[in-house]
């Protein structure tokens, strides 16, 4: 039986094991929370009733999975009460994963991410605020298509902190891969502008743009993140062909405030959480991807150079949902 890898490959089983693994524990804390909870609301009750979809209801919403979102679930549950006539609490559980599974989006169909087709270099622009993890995320990122056969160029677009410039430099060093950087204060787009074109020239097959974490007003995001666009499309018309934005799990709802206000800024085709090994707030991952029918493509598990992983949206909800 072939396994999916996180570099693309198909890998063993115990490789496949070990990446479970860091997953279950990453969600350790998020499942323990609501494992709990669920427990309670079935406690003495053998069907699932009102005062149990109540307590779920509660339960969902306190494990930051939104209360837009957990209304939708709960609706769900309420039909397949009335279709079924009866549902034990024993189903519960089942039931619940099986419709979070259906809320919730798949990225490029499953397909492997790190193998490269179509346009060359394939350009990611990565956004998001300081502080979620998106430096790291881009280091990350970059040595697993590295170690997936493909040569990798580094943009630091985000020119507003030096200590932006510095970190990717830094992570480019540790990959083995090449920068191209203006430094702090230069002018982002030409930045932009110059990866792209550094990479066509050298026949890269990806280029991964960093872009500011914070500017003062959306009007001046909006503003910014186009410009970039703009000018690398002068480059590679169709580019950038993928904009990853990085959330930090650990902000629970403010995550999705942030997903809000750069969906709205800029087209986002996927989302990167981090932080998911640190929180109880892995729910959110569930209310993100619903309610912005963007794709969750990537999971922060740790802070090891390879503790990224790609989402699966199944895997996902069985080890969160799985008894603690």
């Amino acid at each position: 039986m072939a396994f999916f890898g996180l570099f693309g490959k198909d890998k063993s089983p115990a490789q496949a094991q070990a990446e479970q693994e860091s997953l279950d524990k990453g969600l350790e804390r998020s499942r323990a929370g609501l494992f709990a909870r669920l427990t309670r609301a079935v406690a003495g009750k053998s069907r699932v009733d009102d005062e149990v979809l109540d307590a779920l209801e509660e339960t969902l919403v306190t494990g930051d999975v939104g209360v837009e979102t957990t209304l939708k679930i709960i609706g769900r549950i309420q039909e397949r009460i009335a279709r079924d006539k009866y549902v034990g609490t024993d189903e519960l559980n089942g039931i619940l994963r099986e419709e979070v599974v259906a809320l919730m989006k798949d990225a490029d169909g499953g397909a492997d991410p790190y193998k490269m087709t179509g346009t060359k270099p394939h350009v990611i622009m990565v956004v998001g605020v300081n502080g979620v993890g998106k430096t790291t995320t881009i280091g990350k990122l970059a040595n697993a298509y590295k170690q997936a056969g493909n040569s990798v160029m580094l943009g630091a677009a985000d020119t507003f902190r030096a200590a932006a410039v510095d970190q990717l430099r830094i992570w480019s060093e540790r990959v083995g891969v090449p920068l191209v950087s203006q430094g702090m204060g230069a002018d982002p787009a030409a930045v932009a502008y110059d990866s792209v074109e550094s990479a066509k020239a050298k026949g890269a097959d990806v280029v991964i743009i960093d872009t500011a974490g914070r500017l003062h007003t959306k009007i001046n995001l909006m503003h910014e993140l186009t410009k970039v666009r703009n000018v690398m499309q002068k480059v590679i018309p169709d580019a950038p062909h993928e904009v990853l934005l990085v959330l930090d799990a650990s902000t629970g709802q403010n995550a999705i405030e942030q997903a809000k206000h750069f969906t709205q800024a800029t087209q986002v085709t996927a989302l990167v959480l981090t932080k998911i090994d640190g929180t109880a707030k892995g729910g959110v991952a569930i209310g993100i991807s619903d309610q912005f029918q963007v794709p969750i493509k990537y999971l922060g598990v740790g802070e090891g150079i390879n503790d990224l992983q790609v989402f699966d949206r199944k895997t996902f909800v069985d080890a969160l949902f799985r008894s603690a």
